[in-house]
């Protein structure tokens, strides 16, 4: 290319952290996040899914304007980020801001200590995010607040305690801070704490913060503005391996390029070619970045309107808008208003701030929000090619409804010219998406009506959906017919037959949501006629009446507000000692480690000499023989070592732990889509996914391919054992019952989606077959089980090493046992180093998750609401390996009663074996399926009986010591506790009234409320799983290593095992430390499951504390003035050993299951949860309003770690009962592989009032210092929203006359919402005859 000139590629000069980078060979497809972590060693940046959707990868750009003489900061995703486009940039990482060597930036600091971390590897991202706003707004609004954390997803937490450290530098002080006598607004009644108890409600203490000092942060570098302010700019090429970067410097040069490489694309912010090429395998050996030339970023005020330059930022345009809309009057500004709208939702903050104007229309994704109303806006664009220039309206990009480009290849598009509104006009935009905010619509819509001047009659309209079909769409013959009509409700009945007529949908290629697309369509049309019908009263309240009261609210849209929370828990008694931490709130032991970036994972380790990359390479098929694998092709790409198959296995590849083995690597057939057939090793990450790629596989379909739970009862599929409980004697108690009713539940499955995917290093030692293994994992001795036996090696060799996990919520027990050992394998075969870093999409395709589950009932109870009888059979649907899914069938029977006493019951659990990814142990173990179940009926023998369920949930729970359904003891007094407080702190009954008033007045809008209690028993079923050793040592200078079989995965348990050493040891816990979880120093140790982590690794650290402290106990008799350095040094004096070893058995648990009973339980923890939501029944929305949980934990050795554990799991449990949806195409492949299409909990979920209080005095003599294991019950209590849904749905329904029980099924969805809320427009779909295709996506 002659642009070279003769120097041959560009230098790239940027700078990190305030240091000068100067790249020779800059390769455009490089991206910020790798160049960090690979070549600058700086691991503080993550990787959380390499697509912009979940913030953990957030830096902060700073780029300086000579125009305005101005610094702009704003944040970005690094994962998204081309090098090439950061010429002459400043880059800020979470290591440029502070860290523990140097000083701690105030940010990180107070998400530490307002314990904002859990696992950890969420945190940098949210440090950047919340860092960047507050170098904008030193002071900022809680709103601005808000909106900067849209874009970061946190797994662990439930987001309460991260906007606690962000209010901390919010300038209005939220009502919450004045907690100083211990009350707070959310309290009215002063009753609410028992009076014998002192509560707390403080976390952390503001006092101890640093304060924020602007003047303290990293400078912008000078000599990136002399060089912005003096070199002549000029043409940048960067040739990579594969493609060309080329960044011109005039519109002139660009429409030449443009000329020459008309297929070429224009890169902006990378938000959309970036994705097609990671995801989609889309190549484009030539790209053009022309962000550097100033005709696009052109920012004009004309007299009709504004005129933006194609290359302005998305949160540009927002400013300048917003900026607009306060000076211009309100008759110009509909138009604003309305664009300024959809871009408040649109992505997080650090998409918005790289994704262009120009780059959103363009690439005219059915998803854009802001084309369906900058075309009804009549928005223009200005295009230049070589020698022409031209406008053309937006619309006509989409003028035939399939997006028959009028652009020309070569052309460029300039500028958008955005018109002022006129008098008589009036315009809106909608969008409904699978979360409120960072989250692609389903369907949107813009639309905008022009009035003959003092009339309703329609002069224009125009009208424009997106998300129906694949692209934009407009809606011509309606628009074109209803001209001359007048604005009133023969209209409206005509439009709503027109436009569901012209706009007849396609299922789309993922997932088809048909039915709620064409719903919506027509829904969005009436609330557009309701606006303009109240907007022309506000102009002449004489002619136009408006709109009937109750309609009102439905105008206004939900908004993501900050929240209020308040937290309880029973103080420390004042006699215990000011150095005994146990009981109090202390902050994560590596929480600031966590909020610098400092804390290591299995990734961020130093690359080991002459490492190599491994990339699975999966099945396609879900049922095949496999034919062939052709590697050849893939041999040939640069940087192959070798290719990894069964054959290479030493010793085992199947592993029996029950009558199906679970695989290493596939050998003849595949029994799912994403089984790994083989692997590929290389050189780097990038060449290794390159050559994984161009691995050809050939298969020969097998008969039969089971998918749902029903196709694996026609075919007979099962896992043995099917499990039963029988109790009392049911087919009799149903002959004597009043009333009996049948049903069935469906119950999704969820994903994981811990932070971290899942991760290995397997590093061979060299000698003796020995080799370290470096993994994120749950449990070390399973991996090194695993890994000794395919090598064919005793496990003395093999030395496992676990220093923290990034989450894991079940999801890395038997799944990271298999990605050891294709590691292993693959590190023994080449005799090096192998880094195995599974991709978001893979991680989610191969590891399966919570197991999706069909509840069938028959419940037998009598007219005043006792039940008597009850036959229920729950089908699980275990994938196509055991796994651990009979233990999960087990759990599901035996804890399926929750808190209600069920005289007479019989119940069945079947495990289906079918052809998906097998699934797993995830948070809650079955349980918060079978007890979802149970709630369902318990509300639908409410609806029979004319009670509340409320009352049938007070008649039926368990009261005195009774027993179980298997026959084990049971004191339920805490359980009556925690109900009765929750219902009293909630005031659940004033609010039930409120909230029945509310619905009254609101037809479109409803409210919903449901107060849920649980019992949620504690026990792994043989004692042999809970046993536990510990390992001390104490060193002469008096500083103590403590280690046990317990692993960090953000559920605190290293802080509450120093903790407790601390108080055995009676000294402070700075002079104790946690190395890592090894399988070289605590052998044997049991997985870090079922909430029992705490309970049986401390009662281990306890016993080695004990021991050592008997050993020093005559010391300290002789010299009780002493220090503790004096008593150490004289016990090594003295040879007293100063090392320890502790030992907990674990639980005497048991369960027989043919005769149905046993004690598989050692205790119980009690939990209430109230919610209260509101619906949109126009459009399925809905917002979480407020929850009050009350858990009675015992004894808590740390609140702070346990509150943020229910609160962590609380909104865990939101997702999976109302939003995470998993879809596979009938095929078995799965459609959501990446946050883009499956959507956790963000920051706009969490209720706006939330608090948690712990039961008070509550006493737990069989655990450690009496405390309770909290890691899993608070997922189950997030179907108190479920239910507080299902309520506002039902008043809904009840108010239109609808006589039939609305029985949702999980996740209860926007979609589920708007089809339960039956009107005009949802009918029109059920009266429709058109034909559909097969669908897209099935139920498993």
């Amino acid at each position: 290319m002659s642009r070279r000139g003769a120097a041959g590629a560009e230098e790239l000069i940027f700078y990190v952290n305030g240091r000068k980078i100067i790249e020779q060979n800059a390769d455009p497809e490089q991206m910020l996040l790798s160049y960090l972590r690979k070549r600058l060693r700086l691991t503080g940046t993550k990787y959380g899914c390499g697509g912009g959707g979940c913030g953990a990868c957030t830096v902060m750009i700073s780029i300086y304007e000579p125009a305005s003489k101005k610094i702009r900061h704003y944040s970005a995703n690094a994962c998204l980020l081309p090098i090439c486009s950061l010429y002459g940039v400043a880059v800020t990482t979470v290591e440029g801001i502070g860290s523990t060597k140097t000083r701690v930036h105030p940010v990180q600091e107070r998400l530490a200590k307002c314990h904002g971390s859990q696992c950890g590897f969420c945190t940098p991202g949210i440090v950047m995010s919340i860092y960047t706003l507050l170098r904008n707004h030193p002071e900022p609004t809680s709103e601005q607040m808000i909106e900067a954390l849209a874009g970061n997803l946190c797994r662990c937490t439930g987001y309460r305690p991260i906007l606690d450290a962000c209010k901390t530098f919010c300038k209005e002080s939220v009502c919450c801070e004045r907690k100083t006598n211990g009350k707070c607004c959310l309290d009215q009644e002063d009753d609410l704490f028992d009076k014998e108890a002192k509560v707390s409600t403080r976390l952390f203490s503001t006092d101890e913060f640093q304060p924020l000092d602007p003047t303290q942060e990293l400078i912008f570098p000078p000599e990136l503005m002399r060089m912005a302010e003096n070199q002549p700019k000029r043409t940048l090429v960067f040739h990579g391996e594969r493609m060309t970067w080329i960044s011109p410097v005039s519109l002139d040069e660009l429409l030449d390029l443009k000329a020459a490489h008309p297929e070429a694309p224009l890169v902006v912010g990378n938000t959309t070619v970036g994705p097609e090429m990671k995801f989609r395998g889309v190549f484009h050996p030539i790209v053009i970045a022309p962000a550097r030339i100033p005709d696009l970023h052109v920012v004009k005020c004309t007299d009709d309107g504004l005129t933006l330059g194609a290359a302005c930022s998305l949160s540009l345009v927002k400013d300048i808008l917003t900026n607009a809309i306060s000076e211009f009057p309100e008759e110009k500004t509909k138009v604003f208003c309305a664009v300024l709208q959809q871009l408040r939702t649109l992505g997080g903050e650090q998409i918005r701030n790289v994704a262009s104007l120009g780059g959103n229309i363009i690439s005219k994704k059915s998803t854009s929000d802001l084309n369906p109303i900058l075309a009804a806006s009549n928005c223009m664009l200005n295009l230049a090619s070589r020698g022409r220039k031209r406008q053309i309206p937006l619309s006509d990009i989409f003028a035939d409804g399939l997006g028959n480009n009028a652009i020309t290849p070569e052309e460029i598009l300039v500028s958008v010219h955005i018109p002022h509104s006129r008098k008589g006009e009036y315009v809106s935009a909608f969008r409904q998406a699978a979360r409120r905010e960072n989250a692609l619509p389903i369907t949107n819509a813009g639309m905008r009506v022009l009035f003959e001047e003092g009339t309703d009659i329609i002069k224009d309209l125009s009208i424009f959906y997106g998300g129906a079909v694949s692209t934009t769409i407009c809606a011509k013959q309606t628009c074109w017919t209803l001209l001359r009509r007048h604005w009133n409700e023969q209209m409206l009945d005509e439009a709503c037959r027109l436009v569901h007529k012209e706009i007849a949908l396609l299922g789309s290629a993922s997932g088809e949501k048909v039915d709620y697309k064409k719903t919506l369509i027509v829904s969005f049309f009436y609330r557009f006629f309701l606006e303009v019908l109240q907007s022309l009263k506000t102009t002449d309240p004489c002619h136009y009446p408006g709109i009937p009261m109750e309609y009102r609210s439905v105008l206004q849209d939900f908004k993501t507000k900050m929240p209020q929370s308040i937290q309880i828990y029973q103080d420390i008694e004042p006699s215990q000692s000011p150095q005994d931490p146990v009981g109090r709130p202390i902050m994560h032991q590596s929480g600031i480690m966590h909020a610098t970036g400092e804390a290591v994972y299995i990734d961020d380790l130093p690359s080991v000499d002459g490492e190599l990359f491994l990339a699975v390479v999966t099945s396609s098929r879900a049922h095949a023989k496999i034919v062939s694998i052709d590697t050849s092709e893939a041999l040939k790409e640069p940087g192959v070592f070798d290719i990894i198959t069964a054959h290479d296995v030493p010793a085992a590849n199947e592993f029996y732990y029950s009558n199906d083995p679970e695989i290493i690597f596939a050998r003849n057939e595949v029994i799912c889509v994403g089984q790994i057939v083989c692997a590929v090793v290389a050189d780097s990450d990038v060449h290794v996914k390159q050559a994984a790629a161009k691995v050809k596989i050939e298969y020969e379909p097998l008969e039969p391919v089971i998918l749902t739970v029903e196709e694996a009862i026609k075919h007979n599929s099962f896992f043995e054992p099917k499990r039963t409980l029988e109790h009392g004697n049911v087919d009799q108690a149903f002959e004597t019952v009043d009333n009996i009713i049948e049903g069935e539940m469906r119950i999704g499955g969820q994903e994981h989606f811990y932070m971290e995917t899942q991760s290995v290093l397997a590093v061979p030692k060299g000698e003796d077959k020995e080799m370290d293994v470096y993994v994120s994992t749950q449990h070390p001795a399973i991996i090194q089980e695993m890994v000794a036996a395919s090598l064919g090696v005793p496990a003395n060799r093999i030395m496992c090493h676990v220093k923290r996990v990034g989450g894991a919520f079940g999801g890395k027990l038997m799944k990271a046992g298999l990605l050891a050992s294709v590691a292993a394998v693959a590190a023994n075969k080449t005799s090096r180093a192998v880094r195995l870093i599974l991709s978001r999409g893979d991680d989610m395709l191969i590891t399966g998750g919570r197991h999706p589950f069909i509840g069938k009932y028959k419940v037998g109870f009598m007219n005043d609401g006792r039940i008597r009888a009850l036959d229920a059979k729950y089908y699980i649907n275990g994938g196509c390996t055991p796994d651990e899914s009979v233990v999960v069938a087990e759990v599901s029977l035996l804890k399926m009663d929750n808190a209600y006493k069920i005289p007479n019951l019989r119940c069945w659990a079947y495990v289906c074996k079918t052809n998906l990814p097998s699934n797993t142990a995830f948070r809650g173990f079955g349980f918060p399926q079978s007890a979802l179940v149970t709630e369902t009926w318990i509300t639908g023998v409410a609806d029979k009986t004319g009670l509340s369920p409320e009352k049938i949930r007070e008649i039926n729970m368990y009261k005195e010591n009774e027993q179980t359904h298997f026959k084990q003891k049971l004191d339920p007094q805490n359980l009556m506790r925690c109900w009765n407080e929750c219902m009293e702190k909630s005031a659940y009954y004033k609010r039930k009234t409120a909230v029945n008033e509310f619905n009254k007045q609101n037809y479109w809008k409803k409210k919903g409320i449901a107060i849920v209690p649980m019992k949620f028993p504690l026990g792994l079923g043989t004692r042999y799983l809970s046993q536990a050793a510990a390992l001390v040592h104490i060193y002469t200078d008096g500083s103590v290593l403590l280690t046990h079989g317990g692993i960090e995965m953000g559920q605190g348990i290293h802080t509450k095992m120093i903790q407790i050493a601390s108080r055995e040891l009676n000294i402070p816990m700075s002079y104790i430390h946690f190395c890592e979880t090894s399988t070289t120093t605590v052998p044997n140790a049991c997985a870090s499951v079922g909430s029992a982590g705490t309970d049986v690794n401390g009662m281990a650290v306890k016993d080695a504390c004990q021991t050592l402290l008997k050993r020093l106990q005559p010391i300290i008799n002789k010299n009780p003035k002493g220090t503790w350095n004096d008593w150490i040094k004289e016990a090594f004096e003295q040879s007293v050993s100063l090392s320890a070893t502790g030992y907990f058995r674990g639980y005497n648990e048991n369960m027989d299951w043919e005769k149905g009973e046993g004690q598989p339980f050692t205790y119980c923890l009690y939990g209430a949860a109230c919610s209260e939501v509101e619906i949109n029944c126009l459009t399925g929305d809905h917002k979480n309003l407020r929850t009050d949980i009350v858990m009675d934990v015992g004894c808590s050795i740390n609140p702070a770690v346990d509150i943020g554990q229910i609160e962590g799991a609380f909104v865990q449990g939101i997702g999976l009962y109302t939003m995470e949806e998993l879809k596979y195409s009938p095929e078995g492949v799965l459609y959501t592989r990446g946050p883009d299409q499956y959507k956790i909990p963000a920051v706009c979920d969490i209720p706006e009032q939330f608090s948690v209080s712990l039961l008070s005095s509550s006493q737990n003599p069989y655990a450690i210092y009496s405390s309770k294991g909290i890691g899993e019950a608070g997922l189950f209590l997030g179907c108190s929203v479920f239910f507080a849904l299902r309520d506002a749905v039902t008043s809904a329904r009840n108010e239109r006359g609808l006589k039939k029980t609305f029985t949702p099924n999980s996740p209860l969805t926007a979609e589920q919402i708007r089809a339960g809320c039956t009107d005009d427009f949802t009918e029109m779909m059920t009266n429709d005859e058109s034909a559909f295709s097969t669908p897209r996506a099935i139920s498993v």
